[in-house]
């Protein structure tokens, strides 16, 4: 018998299950609007102009070695994240209250930031969004979290932000739960609140006393507007609230293999950072060790260059607009075709995802008769939309629903 025989299978994980199921379907009409990733109108990855000439420019640079980074990583890219997220110009950062720990990419920014909640502050409790990106719950509970719960966010009659029940479940956290909230672009909803409604959160957050922790992975993406994307994290940093935030720049630089990501920590005194600094030292030794400095040395090369930095933001308009372009043509063929049901929260949410409304039974039918291939939650892709493969799409929708009505 073998000493891995009651090891049983794990459920597969739905969207790299169905980029396979995809990938491996031979209809010259399939659609792929499950997969994460940015697409240009052709449905090709975009490596960025500005990343293509970073890279040159470190190839050309015989001073750069194959060297370990320092286990908190590249200060330079860690320091430019942090300025590009709370301003250069914030307090936080002028006082010396605010830092970034390189990390890999978002994820590993959670799983950092969770193991050092649970271990060094001792909290047990984390809330979520019902619905979320579905790594929020796994990462919190390896890193050492012992109770997962979630607040109401999807109203789905409505197809927008289930207000009073996100309101209700926040109020109703205990003391120093961990609260995730997401920067801009929630995912998979793309509904954010408003300026209003971040305050209002924030309201709660105080006197709940909870622990605020922003996963930002669209900064810029979604929006086109680095500091309209970064909005609320700076609003809650001109609170006085001390946070944690996630940083991704896996789609704002196109960077996905690349594992590049930023830990930012704000903090009310200065004298708590140097012991911080150690703790997460060790934590990151015990876990990967170092961080690796391709991506960083990327980052790191683009933000602290002028030219370069200005570039970089026309890249990301030009993906950020080609993306509320999608948004509208969508909507507005799903309107003249007459299809069933209200299209305007398409064009109301915002970022690479949109939760159509569509339900598990519709969506079964969009894969396996259209080969329109989405996740089960009714979560499409936007950048999987194209001038080409639109109209398509959105007469596969609308056949769909005349056929399968909700």
């Amino acid at each position: 018998m073998s000493t891995f025989s009651l090891i049983q299978p794990a459920p597969p994980i739905e969207v790299f299950a169905l980029n396979k199921k995809c990938l491996e379907d031979s209809n010259c009409s399939k659609v792929n609007l499950g997969v994460g990733a940015y697409r240009t109108d052709e449905g090709k990855p975009w490596v960025l102009p500005v990343v293509r000439k970073m890279e040159a420019r470190l190839a050309a640079d015989q001073s750069l070695n194959k060297e370990y980074l320092p286990v908190l990583g590249l200060e330079a890219a860690a320091t430019a994240a942090t300025a590009m997220l709370l301003g250069e110009n914030s307090p936080s950062i002028l006082e010396g209250r605010a830092f970034g720990v390189q990390t890999l990419s978002g994820t590993g920014a959670l799983r950092v930031a969770a193991e050092f909640l649970a271990r060094q502050l001792k909290f047990s409790v984390f809330y979520y969004s019902k619905p979320s990106w579905e790594n929020h719950g796994l990462v919190f509970l390896n890193a050492g979290f012992s109770e997962a719960k979630e607040y109401r966010y999807w109203d789905d009659k409505n197809r927008t932000i289930d207000w009073d029940g996100l309101v209700e479940d926040l109020k109703g956290a205990p003391e120093n739960a961990v609260i995730i909230l997401h920067a801009c672009a929630h995912n998979p909803t793309g509904c954010d609140p408003t300026q209003e409604q971040w305050a209002a959160i924030a309201d709660i957050v105080q006197e709940r006393k909870l622990f605020t922790l922003f996963d930002s992975a669209y900064q810029g993406f979604a929006s086109g507007d680095l500091e309209k994307d970064s909005w609320a994290v700076r609003y809650f940093v001109s609170r006085g609230f001390e946070l944690l935030c996630c940083q991704s720049f896996a789609k704002n630089f196109g960077l996905y293999n690349e594992r590049i990501g930023n830990l930012t920590f704000v903090v009310n005194d200065v004298k708590v950072v140097a012991p911080m600094k150690s703790q997460i030292t060790l934590i990151i030794r015990g876990m990967y060790s170092n961080p690796p400095s391709h991506g960083a040395r990327i980052v790191a090369g683009v933000l602290n260059d002028p030219q370069l930095y200005q570039e970089w933001k026309d890249c990301i308009k030009t993906m950020s607009s080609r993306i509320l372009e999608m948004r509208q043509a969508l909507r507005d063929r799903l309107e003249k075709l007459g299809t069933p049901g209200s299209w305007d929260h398409i064009t109301r949410q915002i970022g690479m995802f949109s939760y159509t409304g569509l339900n598990q039974r519709q969506v079964e039918h969009l894969v396996n008769h259209h080969h329109v291939y989405l996740l089960k939650s009714g979560r499409i892709n936007m950048c999987g939309l194209t001038t080409k493969n639109i109209d398509y799409v959105a007469e596969a929708i609308h056949q769909t629903l005349v056929q399968f009505p909700n």
